[in-house]
């Protein structure tokens, strides 16, 4: 029987900086050739491909503009010719949906039609049918990981419509387990707290008593950082993570779990 040789591949969504930038960076050092998918900054997309390559992988970058479903179908196509391009084969390993939009108006009152609309477009439907466009592309045992939050378990009142997106991605996880489990495809959620990215870090220096704040609200004593969301995406993409599927994995360092005494 003649084994497959063909390389390992990813789509990391939204992955041109942030937490999109670290899950794509470990999957590349994983053996993976992945695809970085930005929506607008597309010289930092190319950033990430260099990152990647210095540290001795492969990528190519996309870009699409997944508010629309348009965006969507041209991301199906990027991928497809950018995967053939590069290894011979149209065939794609893992699929990360990482890309969000998270401006809203806030709280209920503030919230206006544009914004929510925006945010399900980008944050549900969007993965819904780029789910849908690459799933003939998807290897049998492959992987879909989507990106949560940890606020659909934590009532913040100025998070309530995007909370709102990310528990219906859940929902859609433990279902598509089940419609894609025939095909050895696992279909998992990864739930971050608050994240060190650039925005955070931005936020940190205006407040200077934010990190201690965070902390205080999580089991472990420090704020996440962009690699502490790469790590279990990472097992869940291995051949170690091939028995779980249909569920959600709290990578938010324990935060808001209770009163420490």
């Amino acid at each position: 029987m003649q084994q497959n040789t063909a390389p390992r591949t990813a789509l990391v969504t939204g992955s041109s900086r942030g937490i999109g930038r670290a899950l794509a960076r470990r999957l590349a050092r994983d053996g993976m050739v992945v695809a970085v998918h930005y929506g607008q900054d597309a010289a930092a997309a190319q950033e990430t491909v260099d990152l990647i390559v210095r540290d001795g992988g492969r990528a190519f970058s996309v870009g699409a503009d997944l508010a629309t479903h348009d965006g969507v179908l041209a991301l199906v196509e990027g991928v497809r010719a950018g995967l053939a391009a590069h290894t011979g084969e149209a065939a794609l390993d893992v699929l990360v949906n990482n890309a969000a939009a998270t401006t809203s108006g806030g709280h209920l009152a503030d919230e206006t039609p544009e914004a929510f609309d925006r945010l399900f477009a980008v944050n549900v439907r969007a993965p819904y049918f780029l789910v849908q466009g690459l799933l003939p592309l998807l290897r049998d045992g492959g992987r879909i990981i989507n990106i949560g939050s940890a606020v659909t378990r934590i009532a913040l009142a100025d998070e309530l419509a995007y909370a709102m997106t990310k528990g219906a991605m859940e929902t859609f996880t433990r279902t598509l387990a089940n419609v894609v489990g025939d095909r050895r495809i696992t279909v998992n959620t990864v739930a971050p707290g608050p994240t060190q990215t650039a925005s955070l870090t931005a936020a940190m220096a205006a407040m200077p008593q934010l990190e201690a704040m965070l902390i205080a609200g999580q089991a472990l004593p420090w704020v996440g950082q962009p690699e502490d969301i790469a790590d279990p995406v990472a097992f869940l993409a291995s051949e170690d993570g091939r028995w779980i599927t249909g569920t959600v994995i709290d990578a938010s360092g324990g935060t808001y779990l209770g009163p420490k005494r």
